[in-house]
């Protein structure tokens, strides 16, 4: 699996010919499926089309082999937006993102969220969570790799998770990498 981080929330995840896209910020990247983790009120639970399949609101999905479990997060959501997290699973590859989230989750949706291998979080204070926060959430989570989002510089998160990282391109692995691994937070570029 190769994970590319495009700014702010949003990433690319690709493995084969089959690609995922998380909370895109423009039309010119495309993937087989779209999911958005903040979305209008307003806005239709699903739109497919041949090409790409957008998810936006909580329910259970499966589109090419990749099951995706969207989670709403009511303690955040109004009544102009709603926030939804998500699980996904693939190729035996269990991804929590949390998208646009700014408090710590309920223990019912941490508990739905099921050690995922890889945690995708923000970490950037402000409309996100506080790092300190996002450091005790992902604790508790206990990936095998985190990857934070929404960071202006990620050495407040990184000094609560007691680590060091050096910034990647991308996160390249395979299941068989995340044996041994827990909480590894890895910094990738724009």
């Amino acid at each position: 699996m190769i994970i590319n981080y495009l700014g702010n929330g949003s990433f690319k995840l690709q493995s084969g010919q089959t690609s995922l896209l998380v909370d895109a910020e423009s039309n010119r990247f495309k993937a087989d499926v779209s999911l958005r983790t903040l979305v209008s009120a307003d806005l239709a639970p699903l739109s497919e089309s041949s090409a790409n399949t957008e998810i936006t609101f909580p329910g259970e999905y499966e589109v090419k082999g990749i099951e995706i479990s969207g989670i709403g997060v009511s303690e955040e959501s109004t009544d102009k937006f709603l926030k939804t997290v998500y699980l996904v699973h693939w190729e035996d590859i269990k991804l929590a993102f949390l998208g646009h989230i700014s408090k710590p989750l309920s223990p019912a949706i941490i508990e739905k969220l099921d050690e995922p291998d890889v945690l995708f979080i923000p970490v950037g204070g402000g409309h996100f969570l506080p790092p300190e926060d996002a450091a005790k959430l992902a604790k508790k989570l206990e990936p095998s790799f985190i990857v934070p989002s929404f960071y202006k510089a990620p050495g407040d998160f990184l000094k609560a998770m007691g680590q060091k990282a050096e910034t990647e391109e991308k996160l390249v692995f395979k299941k068989k990498d995340l044996e041994g691994t827990k909480n590894k937070v890895v910094v990738l570029k724009t």
